[in-house]
């Protein structure tokens, strides 16, 4: 399993062409592509996972988590039921969109009223409010939103990454969970300039 799920993501680097892709991706999503490129494909976290990420995170109820690349909306609606803390889930692909908002209503009335998510795409949407920001994309993604991440959120802010890292930037903690590898990082005061670009 695991390594089908790397596989299917690595695919997403080196298929140049949207047919590839498409074949990969359910119908939503291979229609989604077609009006915006769709950077990853969706692959669930493991719930093991995801409370791993939460816990490396230190998420708490006074925590604003934003869920770059949402899916499902799984690791923000679990982040509410387990801490009771506000959360915001992004995503490009309406359907996903659609399955989230379902999911939290599904979850209760407590947890809808904590959480919402959006049609979004990472690179230009707003989530500098943020104090957890938790991510399953890819390599290149990350580190083409590293910059971003480095100058628009605040110092302490908690970063989690499933599976990829971030490049030049070290990662204060690495687990492996369930055949998955989380990182952590904390936003520092001032970033070195090479961690910019």
């Amino acid at each position: 399993m695991l390594i089908q799920r790397r596989r299917l993501l690595a695919s997403a680097l080196v298929l140049p062409a949207a047919p590839a892709l498409s074949a990969l991706l359910a119908p939503d999503e291979a229609q989604a592509r077609e009006a915006r490129p769709l950077d990853v494909p969706f692959v669930p976290t493991p719930m093991q996972v995801v409370d791993a990420m939460l816990d490396m995170a230190k998420v708490g109820k006074d925590d604003l988590l934003y869920d770059l690349g949402s899916g499902d909306g799984r690791i923000v609606i679990r982040a509410a039921q387990r801490f009771g803390c506000r959360g915001v889930g992004v995503d490009l692909n309406p359907e996903r969109v659609r399955e989230a908002k379902a999911a939290a209503k599904k979850a209760g009335a407590q947890i809808e009223s904590l959480v919402r998510f959006e049609e979004g795409d990472v690179f230009t949407f707003d989530f500098s409010p943020a104090t957890v920001v938790t991510m399953y994309l890819l390599p290149s993604v990350n580190v083409k939103l590293r910059p971003r991440i480095l100058k628009e959120l605040k110092p302490g802010t908690r970063i989690v990454s499933h599976d990829f890292d971030m490049g030049e930037w070290k990662a204060e903690d690495v687990r492996n969970v369930a055949n998955s590898t989380v990182y952590r990082w904390t936003i520092m005061a001032n970033p070195p300039a090479n961690l910019l670009r």
